[in-house]
């Protein structure tokens, strides 16, 4: 009996340390989380007093205070994100993006997507626009930079998870002074067979007189304009990239390479098939579309001299 006893005094014993140490953990618990609203409080008090309104202290916070309204109706940068089924992806370049600058609204242009990108997107933080039918990345571009909000329109893809230190120079560039910031991937060179979009990407910065920027153009994401600028592109034009890098520099834009982002690897990659790829006719079939804008809005020969013909005297 007496070692009964013993033994349920033991095990009272033991049930009671571990109580007193489950409060002490609760209590440690409850101080870090005081000092963290504690340290909250004080950053927001301080930019009331200010004037100024207080910093988006993580990503995670952007739902959960009044800074979210701020930064949704005073954003400085716009980043616009064409998704057609890309869970896997989607929330990733939806915080990257938040994480650009302080006063950022990430628009999401959600067009026939059916396995719940959109709503991944919508609890990462980002506005939807929602389409049931596919538009196409260009066309959601469009779509995004019609509602944008931001003096700054950063286009990027849904399908690419790129680090918000990535994305940040194409912003800077704009604030230093430029009105497109590029890319500056110009596509597969080192290639016994250049692949057509490259050249065609190649041959319209030559007769646009801007053989500088090589295979650059609007086509490629990450990139970057003002709103300045797309007021003067006309944002019916980014539905046809090629088309819009055109009017840029034939308008006298500053167009500047920005840095470089090897999307030719980042992209996924799709199913090789032995047909003609309906991606590069129609990239093609835009570069097209760029020359005749040109020959329309210049001359018929695009703004270049004739150097020494005289075709006026011959009949």
């Amino acid at each position: 009996m007496p070692r009964v006893k013993r033994g349920k005094r033991s095990r009272g014993s033991v049930q009671a340390k571990l109580r007193s140490k489950q409060r002490a953990t609760q209590q440690r618990r409850l101080k870090r989380t005081s000092r963290k609203r504690d340290r909250t409080n004080t950053v927001r008090y301080a930019a009331k007093k200010s004037g100024k309104q207080p910093p988006l202290l993580t990503a995670d916070t952007y739902d959960s205070s009044h800074e979210r309204d701020f930064h949704r109706h005073n954003p400085v940068v716009s980043v616009i994100i064409p998704v057609l089924n890309e869970r896997k992806t989607i929330r990733r370049v939806v915080l990257e993006a938040r994480r650009i600058h302080p006063n950022t609204e990430v628009i999401v242009v959600s067009n026939g997507t059916t396995d719940g990108s959109d709503r991944l997107a919508e609890r990462a933080g980002a506005k939807v626009l929602r389409y049931k039918q596919a538009l196409g990345h260009d066309v959601g571009r469009k779509a995004g930079a019609e509602v944008a909000k931001g003096s700054i329109l950063l286009f990027i893809d849904g399908d690419m998870v790129l680090a918000a230190k990535q994305l940040r120079p194409f912003v800077q560039a704009i604030k230093d002074g430029a009105d497109v910031a590029l890319n500056q991937y110009s596509g597969p060179q080192q290639q016994r067979d250049i692949h057509p979009v490259v050249l065609a990407k190649y041959a319209l910065n030559a007769l646009l007189q801007h053989s500088e920027l090589r295979g650059m153009s609007m086509t490629a994401v990450p990139h970057a304009l003002s709103l300045s600028a797309l007021q003067i592109i006309g944002v019916e034009h980014l539905a046809t990239p090629p088309v819009a890098h055109a009017i840029a520099l034939q308008k006298g834009l500053k167009v500047r390479g920005c840095t470089y982002i090897p999307v030719g690897k980042l992209n996924m990659r799709r199913a090789s098939s032995t047909a003609a790829d309906p991606l590069k006719l129609v990239v093609d079939n835009d570069h097209m579309q760029a020359v005749r804008w040109l020959l329309e809005n210049t001359d018929r020969r695009g703004g270049l001299t004739d150097l020494n013909r005289q075709r006026q005297q011959v009949r």
